[in-house]
């Protein structure tokens, strides 16, 4: 049989060592690369081809949430587990809505990475206990099953992107060079953000970035 390949997203590199070591001691599971945040993620899956992604959500350029939902649409065969600390309930709601197969808390980790892997591999839903016991039932079952879904959002990667970079304060020019984009292209995504989503003012859009955890 092969190996089932994983690729590992984190831009913690110890961390990522120390997974690769716990993964790559089950024989069958091999860590074929890594990435050090979601750009380098999305970019590297045009070279690789993993069975499954394991990735954290606060990644810096393009978080885990917003890259799983990348390759739920353009590499629907990959399938992704975030491995992450946050326990609030819409950061596992936004990822379920995102595609991903799994949701792991770090704390849960070195007992239920495994669990977690066999999980998916057979092509179920895993969320970590931690979260899972304090679900009803019937939220639960539709989480497992893949029925529950939450209306996703309307805005494209980029202007995703500029908006983080607006709820974390930066200026129209650093958004520009942090992106590589005009100035003038800033204010494009910044003024359809704003028409998309009904919001008048920046407030309304960072409240809405962290309503929708695109910033911690």
């Amino acid at each position: 049989m092969n190996n089932y390949k994983i690729v590992l997203a984190d831009d913690h590199v110890m961390l990522r060592h120390g997974l690769k070591s716990i993964i790559e001691s089950n024989d069958g599971f091999e860590v074929i690369a890594e990435a050090d945040d979601g750009a380098e993620l999305l970019s590297l899956l045009h070279k690789v081809t993993p069975d499954l992604v394991i990735l954290d959500i606060s990644m810096p350029k393009i978080r885990g949430i917003e890259a799983a939902a990348e390759i739920s649409k353009n590499f629907p065969a990959i399938k992704t587990l975030i491995l992450t600390m946050h326990k609030g309930a819409q950061y596992l709601h936004h990822a379920l809505s995102a595609g991903v197969e799994g949701y792991l808390l770090k704390e849960d980790a070195p007992k239920e990475i495994f669990t977690a892997i066999e999980t998916i591999r057979r092509g179920n839903k895993y969320i970590s206990p931690l979260l899972s016991s304090g679900l009803t039932d019937e939220m639960a079952r539709a989480y497992q099953t893949g029925e529950f879904k939450i209306m996703s959002t309307p805005l494209t990667l980029r202007e995703r992107q500029v908006l983080k970079l607006i709820a974390e304060e930066k200026t129209n020019k650093e958004v520009a060079e942090l992106l590589n984009i005009s100035l003038r292209t800033v204010h494009h995504h910044r003024a359809s953000l704003m028409q998309k989503l009904n919001i008048r003012k920046t407030a309304g859009l960072v409240r809405y970035a962290i309503q929708k955890g695109y910033i911690d």
